[in-house]
């Protein structure tokens, strides 16, 4: 049949020349893009996916933005404490030398003293001028904030980390469940003919943390002697001696260790005569010559904490802190509360924003007035003028404040590279993995695969080619009926 009105053969050509139009400018846009996905319609299952996965990908990527700067800041925080642990030994090294005044005139003393005054004011302007982009570092700022903290229970309170949640503040409660102890020795004042007396010459060696020294006493000498004579270089040995009861000689010698916890201990060894001479334990009765003290055990909101002496520590991924108990406090089974209300500095390392991809961090104040604590004093009373300087002969309070506030910077310094090497350069490295991954499914999803897609042109090309001429043999084929009217 020939019919002319109706080009059925031309509309099937030119459908399906429409079609390899299509595919060819599908083509042609996904080549010039690089891309396989460009609107919704070309895959809304993989669209859907891919822009799940590239705002991952945007997270990911600021979350290392975010460690890095943070490593940055942490750099620089530790390169000025790094400046003032230098100016600290450096005092150190002066106290001590001050220290010899059978070889250094009064005025080469006071030549110290003016350095030494030099150096703490410089170590308050670093904690002042220490900043990185406007953001102060040292000088308090990024320090937590405290309140309801009783100084005749706590004495010191340094709180490193804390991860508020959803709260706006985090009550702490402190729970003594064993005292803290000193190491203790008794001598029976009971001894002879003569109560309240040595009955017989003796020669003895007492120890402690900080030393040992030895002893040698006539018969006849009274044991408020004795404790005299210890008490004078007990600075040295860090063991006292006290009469059970001042007013009686007869009740007895205590020796004690000056300081709380394990670490403090007392050593009795006779090393000549005295065949009376025997030390007791203080609270069993029985005979030693050797006694350690007790660190304090405690419960910090509910939480097992680390106990050195008087001092309790705690670590964990929520609150991390240290606080030091009055030696009244730490010798008593009571709970003692107080209140974190705010401040530190809060690092966001993750790609969620969530209190588990936070980090708090605390960085406490290192001016002069903040080094130190409440028992010796702090860095500022040794400059000129002040209770513990130099030239008014307290050199040895001067490096007991030296000795605590180099171990401050030197605590606080560890705790900014662990910071940094632990939490801030694996974060960087583990999210840079992921970054990678992620990349990579995003771009398996959405990325054009060009073998395949110049591949998938040469055909669009050869199809639309043939659908030009086959359109143009289907509408030259209704001429052919003109053959039949000659």
């Amino acid at each position: 049949m020939t019919r002319i009105n109706t080009n059925v053969p031309a509309l099937v050509a030119h459908n399906k020349l429409s079609r390899s139009n299509a595919d060819l400018q599908v083509r042609l846009e996904r080549l010039s893009t690089g891309l396989r996905i460009n609107r919704g319609a070309d895959d809304p299952a993989g669209l859907i996916v891919s822009e799940r996965l590239r705002s991952e990908i945007n997270s990911v990527t600021q979350a290392v933005e975010n460690a890095e700067r943070a490593s940055n800041v942490i750099a620089t925080a530790e390169a000025a404490l790094a400046e003032v642990s230098q100016l600290l030994n450096d005092i150190k090294g002066l106290a001590i030398e001050s220290a010899n005044t059978g070889a250094f005139s009064k005025e080469e003393i006071e030549a110290n003293q003016l350095q030494i005054d030099s150096a703490i004011a410089s170590i308050t302007r670093i904690s002042n001028t220490t900043t990185f982009a406007g953001l102060k570092l040292l000088d308090g700022s990024l320090d937590y904030l405290t309140s309801g903290v009783d100084s005749s229970q706590i004495q010191d309170v340094r709180v490193f980390g804390v991860n508020f949640g959803t709260r706006t503040s985090v009550p702490v409660t402190v729970e003594v469940l064993n005292s803290a102890e000193t190491a203790q020795l008794f001598l029976s004042g009971n001894l002879g003919p003569v109560p309240g007396t040595l009955t017989s010459s003796v020669t003895f060696e007492l120890g402690g943390n900080k030393g040992v020294q030895v002893f040698s006493f006539v018969s006849g000498t009274a044991l408020s002697a004795v404790a005299f004579a210890i008490n004078q270089v007990s600075d040295a040995i860090g063991v006292s001696a006290t009469l059970v009861n001042t007013a009686d000689q007869t009740s007895g010698l205590v020796f004690t260790s000056t300081s709380l916890g394990s670490e403090a201990f007392v050593s009795v060894r006779k090393v000549l005569d005295g065949a009376f001479f025997q030390t007791y334990d203080q609270k069993n009765g029985g005979a030693v010559n050797r006694d350690t003290g007790e660190d304090v055990l405690a419960l910090v909101n509910g939480n097992l904490a680390l106990g050195d002496g008087a001092e309790v520590s705690l670590h964990t991924n929520t609150l991390s802190l240290n606080l030091t108990l009055t030696r009244s406090a730490a010798q008593a089974l009571d709970t003692y509360d107080f209140t974190i209300t705010g401040g530190g500095a809060n690092f966001q390392v993750g790609p969620n924003i969530n209190s588990g991809q936070q980090i708090g961090f605390g960085i406490q104040s290192v001016a002069a007035t903040r080094l130190g604590n409440e028992t010796l004093g702090f860095l500022n009373t040794i400059v000129q003028g002040g209770d513990n300087s130099l030239v008014t002969g307290n050199a040895q309070a001067a490096s007991e404040i030296l000795d605590v506030a180099i171990t401050q910077i030197a605590v606080l310094r560890g705790r900014l590279g662990a910071f940094e090497r632990n939490t801030l350069q694996t974060t960087i490295r583990s999210q840079q993995i992921a970054l990678e991954n992620l990349t990579a499914s995003e771009s398996d999803v959405r990325d054009a695969d060009f073998a395949a897609e110049t591949s998938a042109l040469t055909r669009a090309q050869i199809l639309t080619n043939a659908g030009v001429s086959t359109l143009a043999i289907a509408n030259n084929t209704a001429s052919a009926v003109l053959s039949l009217l000659q």
